[in-house]
């Protein structure tokens, strides 16, 4: 019996080429478990999309940053899919993912429960006291669940992600990862945050002594704004001519400061430099200011700025102009309005948080912002006018809107008319304090009797951190009478009871509740939808529907032609009184003509535009089947290709 050598088997090239195989399935074996393993350990996500939709914003990391304490998530999520909408599973299966990328940046402090409230189920039972309401998707079925509830030790706070409109499910989700991060903001913090509020209007409403009330005089009810937020936050009114903003005052809201002193301009400035934020609603018309009116009734058009702080800031406010567009043209009782700005979302920052969910915005002769930001601070234009505005005189616009709309000549500028400021602020005052005037001498003073003047007193120069200020060119945007109506009580006991006309108070309790939130909200941006367009197949369309523009415009303008005649020689007919009701036999043969022409014209348009129609599918089915194919072919081409130069090799040994 011969000996077994390996040099033997070595030989045998059928051997070799299996036991190579082997060795190298096993090897990619080990090194997949290894990959593996190590990537469970150390975790690294790439997000290659556009809108960087998976990421989470350097706000948000900064939030969790400073978790010390755990956070609890619990996500309600129905799983059952005859009740789940399709839609709904997909929107669900995002918040999803986001919470992984939160629990992933949260450093072991963010904890995920993920909950099936189930009929009659513990789930349910806990859903409900977290305040996390179900919805019915029809008469008979059981509710459905999707929302989250955020909490730290004994502080809650519940996210409804549910909508009654499934269209709006992509603008939910662009503020998903804003609304999370503001309720880890808030559990994070035992006590409500000071709003300030300072406005010579009577925003906390006005009382009357009873021997006016005995004279049928009413007081006035506090705006609804004001109510709203004294929901939400502790609310505090600040005198117009304070000389230093209380120091627990988080946010200080600025309504008209018309006639403000230099006093008060300084307690606002010390306050922006000590880390506060401002929100200012200035005007260069306030046709609501009633303490303007003239004795006719009629609005004075008083104005408001802050002159000297937009200017250390680098900013202009025209308080002689109001922006009238022919865009946004809204309606007064007089008609067309162009100086009433129907705004729609062309007009909004809808990549900015404050602004991302504005909607159906009405401003009444609003003022624009001008001017370069000065070093260290970052302009945001939060809404804008079309470039068909123009500035106007306030008087000349208030009572000649049909007169402005016919002369008006568009400026091609896209005037501001909100904006943010965030940095570093510099001072407005570098010599301090501003002195208060001089009571004048008395008759008998004598010069040497005079004091010297003291020292002006010194304040801070510039802040230390990062602050923000919102500036709103309108006041009167904020007011009951542009933002709520009124309606009746259902339980008939007289309570006040107002829905909103528009979205202006939705605006400022969105820049009033951002402002007051962590510092690091303001860098939470409003994430993009994931919905993408298909570009390629918009442009391709365009193209088609210009090649046949002119044939259809031409069919168009022949149809207007032939109608035109038809009405002719029915007026014709009519204007004739001995014979209205008859006709000749050439009218008949006209009209007989004239109904085929149309008849006609109206088919080739129909073909025209069936044509188009047609095109259009063929060119995006094209390019769909062409994303969907494409690399497949690639890569079973490359694979035969591979094939092919392997076996040439193997051939050529």
């Amino acid at each position: 019996m011969s000996g077994f050598y390996l040099p033997d088997i070595m030989k045998n090239k059928g051997f070799v080429t299996w036991l190579f195989s082997s060795l190298g399935v096993v090897a990619l074996f080990v090194v997949i478990v290894a990959i593996n393993a190590l990537s469970n350990r150390f975790k690294t996500r790439i997000d290659l999309t556009e809108e960087r939709a998976y990421t989470l914003s350097a706000g948000t990391r900064a939030i969790l940053d400073k978790l010390d304490t755990p956070v609890q998530i619990r996500f309600y999520w129905t799983r059952d899919d005859n009740r789940m909408p399709v839609v709904l599973k997909t929107y669900a299966q995002h918040v999803d993912d986001l919470l992984g990328e939160y629990k992933q940046a949260g450093h072991g402090n963010i904890e995920i429960q993920k909950l099936d409230p189930v009929p009659d189920s513990d789930a349910e039972d806990s859903a409900k006291l977290d305040n996390i309401d179900g919805q019915q998707t029809g008469l008979e079925s059981d509710p459905i669940y999707l929302g989250l509830s955020v909490s730290m030790l004994d502080r809650k706070e519940p996210i409804q992600l549910l909508v009654d409109d499934p269209q709006q499910l992509a603008k939910r989700e662009r503020l998903l990862e804003y609304e999370i991060s503001r309720a880890i903001s808030r559990v994070m913090t035992a006590e409500k945050p000071v709003v300030g509020i300072m406005s010579p209007l009577p925003v906390a409403g006005r009382q009357v002594n009873p021997m006016m009330m005995q004279m049928g005089q009413r007081g006035q009810p506090a705006w609804v704004l004001y109510s709203e937020l004294q929901q939400d936050f502790k609310v505090k009114m600040v005198e117009m001519n304070a000389d230093k903003i209380p120091d627990d005052v988080k946010v200080l809201v600025v309504i008209h400061p018309k006639g403000i002193t230099d006093t008060a301009q300084y307690a606002i400035d010390q306050f922006v430099l000590g880390g506060g934020k401002l929100i200012a609603f200035l005007d260069p018309q306030a046709v609501l200011d009633q303490s303007a009116a003239n004795p006719m009734g009629m609005g004075g058009g008083s104005s408001s700025n802050l002159d000297k702080l937009l200017k250390a800031w680098g900013l202009t406010f025209n308080s002689t102009q109001v922006v009238a567009d022919a865009d946004y043209v809204g309606r007064s009782g007089e008609g067309r309005q162009p100086a009433v700005l129907a705004l729609t979302e062309d007009a909004v920052n809808k990549d900015d948080i404050i602004t991302a969910d504005a909607t159906n915005l009405l401003l009444g002769f609003a003022g624009a912002f001008t001017g370069t930001p000065a070093p260290g601070l970052k302009e945001t234009v939060l809404i804008k006018s079309s470039p068909r505005s123009q500035l106007v005189d306030p008087m000349s616009a208030q009572f000649g809107g049909e007169k402005i709309m016919r002369d008006l000549v568009p400026s091609g500028t896209e005037y501001p008319l909100a904006v943010r400021l965030t940095g570093k602020f510099k001072t407005a005052f570098p010599d301090g304090k501003p002195k208060a005037p001089e009571p004048p001498p008395a008759p008998d003073a004598k010069p040497e009797d005079k004091k010297p003047d003291a020292p002006a007193e010194k304040g801070l120069t510039e802040s230390k951190e990062d602050t923000a200020v919102v500036l709103i060119g309108d006041t009167d945007v904020i007011q009951d009478q542009v933002m709520v109506q009124e309606v009746q009580s259902p339980f008939g006991n007289g309570q006040r009871m107002v829905v909103p006309k528009n979205g202006n108070l939705a605006f400022a309790q969105g820049a009033i509740e951002q402002l007051s939130g962590d510092n690091n909200l303001i860098a939470v941006r409003s994430r993009a939808s994931r919905e993408r367009q298909f570009t390629v197949v918009n442009a391709l369309q365009e193209k088609a529907e210009s090649a046949y523009q002119s044939k259809i415009k031409e069919l168009e303008t022949s149809l207007q032609e032939t109608q035109t005649k038809l009405n002719d020689l029915q007026k014709a007919k009519a204007g004739d009184k001995g014979q209205k009701f008859i006709l000749s036999p050439e009218q008949q043969d006209e009209i007989t003509n004239f109904r085929k022409k149309e008849g006609e014209v109206k088919q080739q348009l129909k073909e025209e535009r069936k044509k188009l129609r047609t095109d259009i599918d063929v060119l995006e089915n094209t390019l769909k089947w062409g994303n969907i194919a494409v690399m497949p072919a690639l890569v079973a081409l490359a694979g035969i290709f591979l094939a092919v130069v392997r076996h040439q090799r193997r051939a050529a040994r």
